[in-house]
C-alpha cells in the first residue's frame, strides 16, 4: 500500500511541477557559409530546396510532399506524409524580408497536433562569407510540458538544425 502512495505521490508532484515549467521551446543555431548573401538567401526562400539540407527530409526516403502556391512566395505550402519519425504536417511562407529572412509557421498534425514559428536569416559578413541563423519556436501545452524535465527539447531540435545548417553548407560551398 506504501508503494500505491509513493507512485502517487510521484505523479502527483510531477503534475504540480508542469503548472510552473516553461511550456517554451525555443531553439537557433547558425553556421557561417563562404559565399556571397544573396546567393544563400535565394536559395533558402524556397521550401523546396530544404529537402535537400534538412534532417528531417532524411529521415523517410519514401516522404510524400505536396506543394500549393508559388514558391519562394508568402502563402507557399509544403504538405508533408511520411513514416513515424517525420509524421505529417505543413510548412508554410508567411513572411520574407528579402535578402534577409524566411518566416514559416510549422502545423504538425501526426503524430500529435502542434504548431511552430521557424525563421531564417542571413547576414554578411563580408562579401563572400553569410552567417545563416535557422531558429525555432514553439510550446509544449500542459501537462505534455513535464517531459521538460527529462529531455532538452530545446537542444534536441537545435541538433537537427545544426545538421541542416551542415547540409546546406556543403551543398552551397561545392
Amino acid at each position: 500500500m506504501i508503494v500505491v502512495y509513493i507512485i502517487l505521490g510521484i505523479i502527483a508532484a510531477l503534475l504540480l511541477a508542469g503548472l510552473i515549467i516553461s511550456k517554451e521551446i525555443k531553439a537557433t543555431k547558425e553556421i557561417v557559409i563562404n559565399k556571397p548573401k544573396d546567393e544563400v538567401f535565394n536559395y533558402i526562400k524556397y521550401l523546396k530546396n530544404q529537402q535537400n539540407y534538412s534532417k528531417w527530409a532524411t529521415l523517410d526516403p519514401n516522404i510524400k510532399n505536396e506543394f500549393h502556391g508559388t514558391d519562394g512566395q508568402p502563402g507557399f505550402v509544403n504538405h508533408w506524409v511520411g513514416n513515424k519519425k517525420v509524421g505529417e504536417g505543413e510548412q508554410e511562407i508567411t513572411a520574407i524580408e528579402e535578402g534577409k529572412a524566411l518566416h514559416t509557421d510549422l502545423r504538425f498534425i501526426k503524430p500529435f497536433k502542434s504548431f511552430a514559428k521557424s525563421t531564417m536569416t542571413t547576414e554578411a559578413i563580408d562579401a563572400n562569407s553569410t552567417k545563416v541563423s535557422w531558429g525555432f519556436e514553439s510550446q509544449m501545452n500542459y501537462p505534455m510540458n513535464i517531459m521538460k524535465v527529462f529531455m532538452n527539447m530545446s537542444e534536441m531540435i537545435g541538433k537537427d538544425f545544426s545538421t541542416g545548417l551542415v547540409n546546406l553548407k556543403a551543398i552551397l560551398e561545392k
